[in-house]
């Protein structure tokens, strides 16, 4: 059985934030602005494969009942 290609991603850019977060606490100043832009970077690229994800399973199911009916 194979993982969840979306699970991996999401999973791959939590850790990312993780570590850019820790990173700004560490008290370096310039990590700070490096963080905020990964975690919006982050943020759009999850939602966008949210949605593509929803949007893609709601086309495959609407060919497969053209398929099979």
């Amino acid at each position: 059985m194979r993982p969840d290609p979306l699970w991996l991603g999401i999973t791959y850019l939590m850790d990312r934030v993780r570590q850019r977060a820790r990173a700004a606490r560490s008290g370096n100043p310039e990590s700070g602005a490096l963080t905020l832009e990964w975690i919006v970077i982050a943020f759009v690229l999850v939602a966008a494969a949210a949605g593509t994800a929803a949007w893609l399973a709601t086309k495959i199911s609407s060919l497969e009942g053209k398929v099979g009916g």
